[in-house]
């Protein structure tokens, strides 16, 4: 990182090669979107680079990374909420999230399920949506996510805890 900083292209592209991945899967999860989820993934490195100087190795890079993609996630999120009168709003109370495809009691395959697991997670509020994405389907630790989040580890705990009942109550109609 110390090296980036100072504009060494090598180690630019080795943090980007080693890192843009796991970013990327996090970006999308979050944002749910491919386009916008690399202009998360480019803001997010733009800022890191810009900023290498002042990573001062309290945690790991890519926990600081995370840090920063959360941020520029979120930022978007706004953005879009702002600029955006043609895209269905999720996240508001008028409007209630129904299962989509077969009805309860249907089989539906792997893939219909995961769909539907994603556009419920995207429904989720912000603070609750990253939490699950980062425990769930980036595999933090709980030490991780608080340094990620900047909260401490009972917070993650309580809002992890919250955030799968909610998901549980939203997906009730496909579990057994």
């Amino acid at each position: 990182m110390r090296d980036a900083g100072r504009g060494d292209e090598a180690a630019c592209r080795e943090l980007v090669d080693r890192h843009a991945p796991n970013l990327y899967r996090l970006a999308y999860s979050l944002v749910n979107n491919a386009c916008d989820a690399e202009d998360v993934l480019q803001e997010t490195f733009a800022g890191a680079f810009g900023q290498a100087g002042r990573f001062q190795e309290r945690s790991a890079v890519k926990t600081w990374l995370s840090q920063i993609l959360v941020r520029q996630a979120a930022k978007c999120h706004r953005s879009r909420k702002r600029h955006s009168m043609t895209h269905l709003d999720w996240a508001s109370e008028s409007t209630r999230w129904r299962p989509v495809g077969k009805p309860p009691g249907c089989a539906q395959t792997q893939s219909d399920t995961r769909v539907d697991v994603l556009a419920v997670l995207q429904t989720l509020p912000p603070a609750h949506r990253e939490i699950v994405v980062l425990r769930e389907m980036q595999g933090m630790s709980y030490e991780e996510i608080a340094a990620v989040l900047e909260v401490p580890c009972g917070t993650v705990e309580s809002r992890l805890f919250r955030a799968r009942l909610e998901l549980k109550e939203r997906l009730k109609d496909y579990l057994p």
